[in-house]
């Protein structure tokens, strides 16, 4: 929703990512807010990739807007690097490593904190936590989602592995920007693609950005991050749509015994998906062993339960 004039007094940057995470700072009243790396700032940022004067922040009656000042990294507002915007509840701006988000104070406790204060709030979560050499990025994906943080290192050029936790541990590649390579609990069998489909599809956990890994390998992704996210993002879409219709992932599927629908009417795509039933029995690991994207192969799981090839165990 817009900045209301109403709601003029009680608006804070928070903090959701990098060396800053867990600080804000007050917006109100008709000023501007400098944010840069240089001291006498009203808003410190002490990072590499920080300009000494970064970006402004403008409040004008009703609006909140953001303007770049020229800096070397840019600062960018839901992935989109930006001269000058307007600012909305709930977008999302990269400064450096941190990432800073425009909302309401929860209770009136955010409300009556001033610049001061917040200043030195921040200058003391800053020294405990040091930008570390892949720059200090880190925080859950309910707080930024997969495909936004993305969208955001990207943007910005980074090279260095995210280290994403939930339920499994993900792990996607980048150089200069790029993904290059991704994989899921180290198991480099499921493939890059297959891995970053998935992960992009993540919502609960955490991340961090670690240093560059030098380990080199067969296969790497050249297509553009554009591409895969609304490839990810489609494929997503399809899968709640066939979830419920299918066992969860963590249960076994056994072959029919009779098995009275005859194999001939299968494509050779589906033989070998029922042989991998055969073979494994679990549905994780059928995904896993699976050539065939996820999607591809739960359809094939789909029809063999409803065609009576297979059934729960």
């Amino acid at each position: 929703m817009p900045v209301s004039r109403g709601q003029q007094g009680g608006w804070v940057l928070k903090f959701i990512s990098g060396k800053y995470q867990g600080g804000d700072f007050p917006v109100a009243g008709n000023r501007e807010i400098v944010a840069g790396r240089a001291a006498d700032l009203d808003l410190v940022l002490v990072e590499d990739m920080v300009s000494r004067k970064h970006a402004k922040i403008i409040m004008q009656g009703a609006e909140i807007w953001i303007q770049d000042l020229g800096s070397t990294n840019g600062t960018f507002v839901n992935g989109e690097r930006i001269k000058k915007v307007r600012l909305k509840e709930g977008d999302r701006v990269l400064i450096g490593t941190s990432i800073l988000r425009l909302e309401r104070p929860s209770g009136g406790e955010a409300a009556a904190v001033d610049d001061q204060r917040a200043r030195a709030r921040l200058q003391e979560i800053g020294s405990r936590k040091p930008a570390g050499p892949a720059g200090g990025m880190s925080g859950r994906i309910e707080e930024v989602p997969v495909p936004d943080l993305l969208q955001m290192v990207t943007s910005t050029k980074k090279s260095g592995v995210f280290v994403i936790r939930g339920d499994e541990e993900g792990k996607i590649f980048l150089r200069n920007g790029q993904i290059y390579y991704a994989c899921i609990n180290e198991n480099h069998s499921i493939g890059p693609i297959k891995s970053i489909y998935r992960i992009i599809t993540w919502a609960r956990g955490s991340y961090e950005l670690q240093p560059s890994d030098s380990r080199k390998f067969m296969i790497e992704l050249d297509e553009d991050l554009e591409v895969i996210l609304m490839e990810a993002l489609r494929i997503r879409d399809e899968l709640k749509k066939i979830a419920p219709k299918l066992p969860p992932l963590t249960r076994s599927v056994l072959l029919s015994m009779p098995m009275a629908a005859p194999l001939r009417d299968l494509t050779p795509e589906q033989l070998d998906v029922l042989q991998l039933v055969y073979n494994y029995g679990q549905m994780k690991v059928i995904l896993d062993k699976s050539p065939l994207p996820d999607l591809e192969t739960l359809r094939a799981l789909g029809l063999l339960l409803t065609k009576g090839y297979i059934r729960e165990g």
